[in-house]
This record gives C-alpha cells, sequence and structure tokens, in this order.
C-alpha cells in the first residue's frame, strides 16, 4: 500500500512512483513493496511537485509519456532545482534519441515496458545506491565548507598555494611573510580543517566546489 503523501517520515529508502496509468502504478508499487521497499505513487509530474515529500533515500520511477508535463520534464525542473534524485524511466515508447537524453541527463537506466521485475528492481537498486552516496558527498561537503568558512583570508591563500604545490619558503616570498609565519599559517588550516596529514588536507581541498578552488575564497 502506498505511503500517504504528506507523511515526513526518516529512516527505510523511499521510491517515487509517477505514471498516469493506474495499473502500471500499483504494479511497480506492489513489487517494490514486496521485496520490502516503500513507495510513494503518483498520478502525474504535478502531483509530485505539489506534495510535501519526505527527505530519504531512494529514486524516482517515471513513465516518459504522459499527460501534462512527461517524465523528461521532470528530470529537467528537478535537476534545475538541485534535486538529483536519481530517476528509472519506463516508457512503452522508448527510441535512441529519448534514451540518450535521459541517461545523458543523469538517469539510472531506461526500461521499456512491459520490464521484467527483476531489471526494475535491479535499477531501483541501483537507484537507491547513487541516491545514498551522493547524499553523503553532499553532507561530507557541506561540512568541509563550513570547515573552509573558519579558515581566515590569509590561511585561505596558504592553503591554495600548498594546494598547488608551493614549498613553505616559495609561498613566504609570494606572499611577502616569513617561512616561519606560513608555517604558523599551515598549521592552523589543518587544525580547522581537521586534516591529520598533507595528504588528506589535498584531498578535502580537492573535494571542494571548483569556484572555492579557483579562487581560494
Amino acid at each position: 500500500m502506498s505511503m500517504d503523501h504528506g507523511v515526513k517520515v526518516d529512516g527505510r529508502p523511499l521510491v517515487f512512483i509517477v505514471d498516469d496509468d493506474a495499473e502500471i502504478r500499483n504494479g511497480v508499487n506492489d513489487l517494490l513493496e514486496s521485496v520490502g521497499i516503500e513507495a510513494a505513487a503518483f498520478a502525474s509530474t504535478r502531483e509530485l511537485l505539489e506534495a510535501d515529500l519526505p527527505d530519504r533515500p531512494g529514486c524516482m520511477i517515471l513513465d516518459v509519456r504522459m499527460p501534462g508535463s512527461s517524465g523528461l520534464d521532470l528530470q529537467d525542473r528537478l535537476a534545475a532545482k538541485g534535486d538529483a534524485k536519481p530517476i528509472v524511466f519506463l516508457t512503452a515508447h522508448g527510441d535512441v534519441p529519448m534514451t540518450v537524453k535521459a541517461m545523458k541527463a543523469g538517469a539510472v537506466d531506461f526500461l521499456v515496458k512491459p520490464v521484467r521485475d527483476q531489471a526494475l528492481l535491479d535499477a531501483v537498486s541501483a537507484g537507491i545506491k547513487r541516491d545514498i552516496a551522493q547524499q553523503a558527498s553532499a553532507r561530507s561537503i557541506r561540512r568541509q565548507l563550513e570547515l573552509f568558512a573558519t579558515l581566515t583570508p590569509r590561511e585561505r591563500e596558504v592553503l591554495l598555494w600548498v594546494a598547488r604545490g608551493r614549498l613553505n619558503k616559495q609561498i613566504a616570498f609570494d606572499l611577502g611573510i616569513s617561512e616561519v609565519t606560513v608555517k604558523l599559517h599551515r598549521s592552523n588550516v589543518m587544525r580547522k580543517m581537521k586534516a591529520c596529514s598533507l595528504g588528506a588536507l589535498i584531498r578535502i581541498w580537492e573535494a571542494l566546489p571548483t569556484d572555492i578552488r579557483q579562487g581560494g575564497s
């Protein structure tokens, strides 16, 4: 049985099904719940967008062609909002250009109806795993940005040059400060960024957004 659209519950993965065909919605929902995967079904992309969706790991199963906004349209809208929830497409009208567009935009898979149960379950499993990994990565980046924000402008400069492979004495020359001061700044950066080694600091730096790494601020 599908969950109430408005109930926010944390915990197990949740899969959103969007298909205007009630028989398909119910069949996919029953298949997922038969293997212990909770699902929420919607008859249109508008219904999904208007719902109060819980923030839980999972993926979306979208029909490509529906009255009104299509599954591909929804994929574009979610991407524009920064919602990278993995998507598995179902269609009875699959063609090569549509598949290429969907996959290039990040779809997990593009399955043609009638789909084999195991193929759909495999795709959903891959989507859930991708979402869990994406959420973990996003949390890590948010934490690293919070730590980066605690650095002083000078510490950010030193970090930038360290990440570019400059030696302490080279950084001291470039910034017009003493090598001892560079070492102090570098030590403060390591402590504030919670890096146990230079290698760890570089990995943290490389994980930061490109605009941060390019500007160092």
